[in-house]
């Protein structure tokens, strides 16, 4: 017998049986406090710092990692960073994840936003650097998630429409081409990338459009939470509905923006002193830092229900939906009171890693991993066949698997 070789559509690159096959990205645009977020200890028995004591039930669930980031530049400009690397808003870890794992589901990836502030801050890059838009309203992600009969069928019309506009725009444009000089026609091929891609996505939500989807026993509040005060409400409910996108099979991929910006919270009854965004530039000032603390703890509380959930929830094959789902919460803003862009905090929750509780990286040490090297480790833990990653070019497999 001659071996064939490893095909893409032999499952080269599919999630390994026993591996995760979900992944979910929570970003923080206002960052967070480094000396509330990382323990004060290495290793597993840390005492929880301030942010992170909402997550003590899941302690040994999830790693806190130090000392990492992209080497990018500094400032709110290079957010991006945070999934794209040394390049802001070039393709992003999420879209290469779900270029990978995310197409045999309903939706290849989900991005979502609680919060709002002054402009369009994308988090998401497709592989051609197009920036995704994201839900903002439970509501509308809802009914994405559980559509009924005549919204299915509304749906389909709107793609199927969509579908022939494409095929004329994409007529019109190689007619084009043949007169245009060579780097006009570069910028054409790359065009016409996009274009593939997005009617992949069209492809395969026509697909699926009247698969069954189970109605689930959620109910939704009679309003949405999208005024700025809100965010924090917000944010539970797009956990609560993550949480059935994933246990539905959905989709294998989600995003959530924490945006933030001059809203004050009330946290436990107690009006803080400041908006969200002065906070961020406390400029050392102890009670800015208090309060910013506060509203950076209401969003790991958020995120402990998420993990309760997934943790509770099982797949087909009584696995926890914890297991199965590689969670990653972090931030583009080591620093937003400096507008750093070193050392990010990151998290990262279930996966099926053993996880090392705090892991901290001496960026004095010139071999030292790069975050783009965790981000290697949790590809590869999904199943993907990957050596790289923007300005990185190794894994972090020795110090966390």
């Amino acid at each position: 017998m001659i071996a064939l070789p490893s095909l893409e559509s032999f499952g080269s690159t599919a999630t390994p049986v026993d591996g995760p096959k979900n992944f979910v990205v929570i970003g923080s645009y206002l960052g967070l406090h480094q000396n509330a977020f990382y323990p004060k200890t290495i290793g597993k028995n840390y005492e929880m710092p301030d942010t992170l004591k909402p997550l003590a039930e899941h302690q040994h669930e999830f790693t806190v990692f130090s000392g990492l980031d992209h080497r990018a530049a500094n400032g709110h400009a290079a957010w991006s960073n945070f999934l794209c690397g040394n390049s802001p808003k070039t393709y992003s870890l999420d879209q290469m994840v779900a270029d990978k794992i995310g197409q045999k589901s309903r939706f290849a990836s989900i991005q979502l936003t609680a919060g709002s502030g002054e402009a369009n801050k994308p988090m998401c890059f497709t592989r051609q650097g197009v920036p995704l838009p994201m839900i903002q309203r439970p509501s509308v992600f809802y009914k994405q998630l559980f559509v009924s009969k005549e919204d299915r069928r509304r749906t389909e019309y709107v793609l199927r429409s969509g579908k022939s506009a494409l095929d004329s725009v994409v007529k019109d444009a190689k007619r084009l081409q043949q007169s245009l000089p060579q780097g006009d026609r570069d910028k054409l091929d790359e065009y016409f990338e996009s274009l593939r891609a997005v009617e992949k996505r069209m492809d395969r939500q026509l697909e699926t459009i009247n698969e069954v989807v189970p109605e689930p026993d959620y109910k939704l509040p009679s309003y949405d939470p999208i005024t700025p005060n809100l965010q924090i409400e917000s944010e539970t409910i797009m956990y609560d509905l993550m949480a059935l996108a994933l246990e539905s099979g959905s989709t294998r991929v989600l995003s959530l923006f924490l945006d933030g910006l001059g809203q004050v919270f009330s946290i436990d009854g107690r009006a803080l002193g400041s908006g969200y965004h002065g906070l961020s530039h406390h400029g050392n000032d102890p009670a800015m830092i208090r309060d910013l603390v506060a509203i950076e703890s209401a969003h790991t509380h958020c995120l402990s229900g998420f993990l309760s959930q997934l943790k509770e929830k099982k797949n087909a094959q009584d696995k926890s939906l914890l297991d199965d789902t590689v969670v990653l919460m972090g931030t583009g803003m080591g620093d937003a009171s400096r507008h750093s862009n070193r050392n990010l905090p990151t998290l990262v929750a279930g996966g099926g890693f053993s996880h090392e509780g705090h892991v901290a990286i001496d960026q004095k040490d010139k071999d030292s991993p790069l975050l783009g090297d965790l981000y290697i480790t949790l590809q590869q833990k999904l199943g993907m066949e990957v050596e790289s990653f923007s300005n990185a070019t190794r894994n972090m497999n020795d110090l966390f698997s």
